[in-house]
């Protein structure tokens, strides 16, 4: 997006944006506002005057423009014309202040673009291997990417994420990417479910259920688009993402109903359900991270219960926190960057309900009510007295057609690069 100066007077074709109430454009509404226009007919190459405005919100309008234009055709032979291009010239009242407070937009759309192309990927063209290849890939100075794979998974005892991926003729992997901004020794730890296709294993998906989950890596990509992010803008913040990766199939070598699986923890689980899995993957990882990095705090995401969106459907991501203040930050910088939060409990008596007769605890509630709860207090019982919150992204983690372009949204980006500056900058 051109943030130079054009010549109003010479316009010939006015377009007019109603943005409500001037108390009620907030920068998430001018985000919401910028998103739209690459879907008007001819945008690019004209001029579009937004003086008036002040300069955060016109960079905020800004980045929606550039946020909006994103659309996967990767797979199509004769794919549709590009969206609006990057000529679009915004006419402001005070260009440098404007460029300002764009300067590190780029980087945010270039993170979410990537956590959407690597979300949208049909599912034979992102396996576990290749999502670690892409990570790879990336070549950002300063961003570290490492590689776990089966065998080093072996050796570390993630009994239970090698589980979720054992029935997969694509074997798990785990990748560790890094980002030490200020050179501290406690970063900020950030988890990503990464079940690259989720078929339910030996107890499937119904037909309907399963055409989507492809996006079961939603948090994976999330956490990739941040790290993307905050190296980019060269932030200063100590930062660490790992996704667990992992395809959950049905075979003779896959995971059983009843199955007793070793954690990295050490601690045992009794597998009760093969399609509630991301939990299994998630708590070698949490399990993992705390071991090796000591962290500040322990965010994970995931795409993990669908019964979530019967509550808060795709409006807001369900979190669960053992810490007041960590909540109260990620909520607040949900509100402000337009990626909401709404918290629900853990407790004592949810933790109850996954005991076991014949491990430590199982991997569902055996009466199937509370599935979500249930699972954020399965993951609980892995972090420790480590600040740690669960941020179930299940609704908001692609459009399900009911609004905007079908696929992935991207959702968490956003929020974990800007929690990230926030936590650095107390």
């Amino acid at each position: 997006v051109d943030m130079a100066v054009a010549d109003r007077d010479a316009a010939r074709r006015a377009l007019l944006i109603g943005g409500g109430p001037q108390a009620d454009f907030t920068p998430v509404a001018a985000v919401a506002a910028g998103r739209r226009l690459p879907d008007i007919p001819g945008l690019g190459g004209q001029a579009l005057d937004v003086r008036g405005v002040p300069d955060a919100l016109a960079a905020a309008f800004a980045f929606g423009v550039l946020d909006g234009t994103y659309r996967d055709d990767r797979y199509k032979t004769a794919p549709p014309a590009p969206l609006a291009p990057a000529a679009l010239t915004m006419i402001v009242d005070a260009p440098d202040a404007c460029t300002a407070d764009f300067a590190a937009m780029p980087a945010l759309a270039e993170g979410i673009a990537a956590a959407r192309d690597l979300a949208n990927a049909p599912p034979n063209r992102m396996t576990p291997p290749l999502f670690a290849d892409w990570c790879r890939a990336l070549a950002i100075p300063g961003l570290d990417v490492e590689v776990l794979d089966a065998e080093a998974l072996a050796a570390l005892g993630m009994g239970a994420l090698i589980g979720v991926g054992q029935g997969s003729a694509a074997p798990p992997c785990v990748v560790v990417l890094r980002w030490s901004g200020r050179g501290g020794d406690a970063p900020i730890a950030f988890i990503g479910k990464g079940v690259t296709f989720d078929s339910g294993g030996l107890l499937p998906k119904l037909a309907e259920e399963m055409w989507d989950m492809k996006y079961d890596r939603a948090g994976a990509a999330a956490v990739v688009g941040a790290m993307i992010a905050l190296a980019r803008r060269n932030a200063a913040v100590d930062a660490v993402g790992i996704i667990g990766l992992a395809e959950n199939m049905p075979s003779g070598a896959a995971q059983r109903p009843g199955d007793v699986v070793v954690s990295h923890s050490g601690q045992t689980i009794e597998v009760l359900h093969t399609d509630a899995e991301g939990r299994l993957l998630l708590c070698d990882l949490l399990s993992y991270a705390r071991a090796r990095f000591k962290p500040s705090a322990l965010i994970d995401i995931a795409t993990l219960t669908g019964g979530l969106t019967s509550v808060l459907t795709d409006q807001y991501a369900g979190l669960y926190a053992n810490d007041d203040t960590l909540a109260a930050s990620l909520t607040e910088t949900g509100e402000a960057c337009g990626e909401r939060l709404w918290r629900l409990p853990v407790g004592e008596a949810f933790d109850r309900m996954i005991d076991s007769s014949v491990a430590d605890m199982q991997n569902i509630c055996k009466v199937r009510w509370g599935g979500t709860v249930t699972a954020a207090q399965f993951l609980k019982r892995f972090v420790g007295d480590t600040p740690w919150a669960h941020l179930d992204i299940f609704g908001p983690a692609w459009n399900h057609g009911t609004k905007g372009r079908h696929g992935a949204t991207g959702y968490g980006v956003r929020l974990l690069a800007a929690l990230a500056e926030r936590q650095a900058a107390q």
